[in-house]
């Protein structure tokens, strides 16, 4: 099979925006530059997200209290105390921010966009993925920075307070004033859907060539070789299968129905690059941040991948079940 049939495009555009930061570097006055460019397309980031989730979809999704309370256990609590375990291990010998890196992805809210995609796609629940997702993405700006003070140790309760603030105006602010413009950028949002998501992937690269640019100029390739890099993917392949299977077996052994699960399964697995780097930003040190984020950055495709392929298996199983009671409904 080709690889480039496996990898999806907006991969192979990351990869190649972290090979122009490494070989191109933002340096002395393009710095300030691109961290202003940053800064602004975040904001508009957000406040297309808040433009895109209408109201209707809030009210229909929240209803299903029992699938959202696991799936925010699944994110803020089972990958939490994942991630905890598996710094407190350390099984191999890595640069200490390899760690980090990956306690700092458990801790982040799931993801809007793919949850709900791969959710519509499998046949389950879409309403209850839109709200889930939603709720997981705002309280992110809230309890992660919270639980990056309290896990990580990086900061005190009073700066981890401050980087609330912080959070709340560039990520949450942006988002409220989309989703309240939303009786004037409604039509124009649902017009350009495929335009609104090319600004999406555009404000991550932008976010990821200004992130790695500063950890290329700290010597982040001299701490991060193939050896690391392919300890990140089995370890972020090892600790999505445990966090997809727990999903699994709560979605049944709880009698939630196959729509359900299939909700369950991809709105409590996924973690969000675009609300991580970002937070990254704000929470880190410029020089560490690239490194930080390098786990988040490999999981986030590997869940794509992963959750591709379990997708249209979960439909295949839907479309047999639906053939199936046509069929038993015809006989009657």
């Amino acid at each position: 099979m080709n690889l480039l049939k496996i990898i999806d495009p907006f991969t192979l555009t990351l990869i190649i925006t972290v090979l122009l930061a490494t070989f191109f570097p933002a340096t002395g006055m393009w710095v300030g530059f691109f961290d202003g460019l940053t800064t602004a397309a975040i904001a508009l980031l957000f406040f297309m997200h808040g433009a895109k989730l209408s109201r209707a979809a809030i009210i229909a999704g929240s209803s299903h209290w029992r699938l959202h309370l696991w799936v925010m256990c699944s994110t803020f609590i089972l990958f939490p105390v994942l991630g905890v375990l598996f710094s407190w291990w350390a099984p191999v010998d890595v640069s200490p921010e390899i760690y980090a890196g990956f306690l700092y992805l458990c801790i982040l809210p799931a993801t809007v966009q793919s949850a709900i995609a791969f959710t519509s796609l499998a046949g389950g629940n879409v309403a209850a993925a839109v709200c889930s997702a939603s709720a997981s993405s705002l309280l992110g700006v809230f309890l992660s920075p919270l639980l990056v003070g309290l896990v990580m140790h990086v900061h005190g309760a009073s700066g981890s307070l401050q980087q609330v603030g912080s959070i709340m105006l560039q990520l949450l602010v942006p988002f409220v004033l989309g989703h309240l413009s939303r009786p004037w950028t409604g039509n124009f949002v649902a017009r350009h859907k495929k335009w609104i998501g090319k600004t999406d992937q555009s404000s991550i690269l932008l976010v990821v060539y200004t992130a790695f640019s500063e950890a290329v100029t700290h010597g982040i390739w001299h701490k991060v070789g193939a050896g690391t890099l392919l300890f990140i993917v089995v370890v972020s392949l090892v600790l999505l299968a445990i966090v997809i299977t727990v999903n699994t077996l709560v979605a049944r052994r709880a009698g939630f129905s196959k729509a359900d699960e299939i909700t369950i399964v991809f709105c409590g697995s996924k973690k969000s690059l675009a609300n991580g780097i970002p937070m990254a930003n704000i929470l880190f040190p410029a020089a560490t941040v690239g490194i930080l984020v390098l786990p988040l950055m490999i999981f986030h495709q590997i869940q794509l991948m992963v959750c591709a392929v379990l997708a249209r298996r979960y439909k295949r199983q839907t479309m047999a079940a639906a053939e199936q009671e046509s069929t038993l409904a015809a006989k009657r």
